[in-house]
């Protein structure tokens, strides 16, 4: 596994998924491959950028002539890239379906040309749907309710096809909704806290009473190291933090540690489809070996002290001066990554 393609590297999830990586492994080569869409920011990898090990490419998982080129040269695809903001899908699914879909079926002919190692598809709980009692397992029907949901559902069906039809060594994993540093502020937890930071009210959707289970990301970024070297071919992985909490008490919370009460919370009509309870049995990796490692409490302290300690990051993304420094600075001093 020396050379591992990461895709979406420049986003949340996969910034701090190729920062554990290269901290841990000194012999994998990692190459970040984003289209640097409104929430992949260059910004995200500046702390490893300049590692030896470490390269960016900016290119659309779309473009099957480059996306060929790139799987050449790597052992091990690690597909996190994803249209992901369920608000946005229900204005206008079409980037989704493309991303998601055809994105995630250009990358599996690539890895099955060029007999990938390993495709770790990273999917997520909402394939599952809502769930009022009990917890979803592996085997559970998935019935998503939304476009992004189904996008990810009909991608998740895809990779696990490719296993069962072309034996490629694909493994699927499902995560519970991260939080931590570097969220892009539309998610609940970054846009809360960095609204109250601005002393403004944060919108609350319908009576706030919607469940989820929160999951630190730095957990999510060993699951999924640990399933790309101990997880079986074909199977798919649950992976979750254990910490079902109300969107209601999780404002609560941040309000709390942020010194504000409850009249900065403005309740606002309920997003359409919206899911009531995600959850999570998270048996199968446990009995594998992993588990989730850090406290929920201090890590939402931390993740609440990481955005008040980093404004500018964050407030060039709500003001929209990222995208004016973007064009300003990154695309000329980065275009020429697209070298091979």
């Amino acid at each position: 596994m020396n050379t591992i393609l990461v895709t979406g590297g420049c986003g949340f999830i996969f910034s701090n998924f190729i920062r554990y990586m290269l901290n841990k492994y000194k012999d994998y080569k990692i190459i970040n491959f984003d289209n640097l869409t409104y929430c992949g920011r260059l910004e995200n990898t500046e702390n490893f950028k300049d590692n030896k090990n470490y390269k960016f490419i900016k290119g659309d998982i779309c473009d099957v002539d480059l996306v060929n080129q790139i799987v050449k040269r790597v052992d091990v695809i690690v597909h996190g890239a994803a249209e992901s903001f369920v608000d946005r899908s229900i204005s206008n699914a079409e980037n989704f379906i493309q991303t998601n879909v055809y994105g995630t079926y250009v990358l599996l002919e690539a890895a099955k040309k060029n007999n990938i190692k390993k495709f770790v598809f990273i999917s997520t709980d909402e394939v599952y749907g809502s769930i009022e009692e009990g917890s979803f397992k592996e085997d559970s029907l998935l019935n998503p309710r939304n476009p992004y949901s189904a996008s990810k559902t009909a991608a998740d069906l895809l990779a696990k096809s490719y296993f069962s039809t072309y034996n490629l060594p694909v493994v699927i994993t499902r995560s519970s909704n991260n939080f931590g540093p570097y969220q892009y502020p539309e998610k609940l937890i970054p846009l809360f806290i960095t609204s109250l930071l601005e002393d403004k009210k944060v919108p609350l959707y319908g009576d706030g009473l919607n469940v989820r289970d929160w999951l630190y990301v730095l957990d999510n970024c060993e699951a999924i190291d640990f399933v790309m070297h101990n997880g079986v071919d074909g199977e798919s992985y649950n992976i979750g933090g254990g910490n079902e909490i109300t969107n209601l008490d999780i404002t609560k919370f941040i309000l709390k540690v942020l010194g504000k009460n409850e009249t900065n919370i403005e309740f606002v009509k309920d997003r359409l489809g919206h899911d009531k309870r995600y959850s999570l049995d998270f048996s199968k990796i446990r009995k594998l070996g992993w588990k989730p490692k850090y406290n929920f409490n201090d890590v939402m302290n931390s993740t609440i002290r990481w955005y008040e300690n980093n404004e500018k990051w964050w407030k060039e993304i709500k003001t929209g001066d990222y995208l004016n420094y973007y064009n300003k600075h990154y695309h000329e001093t980065h275009k020429m990554s697209n070298n091979i």
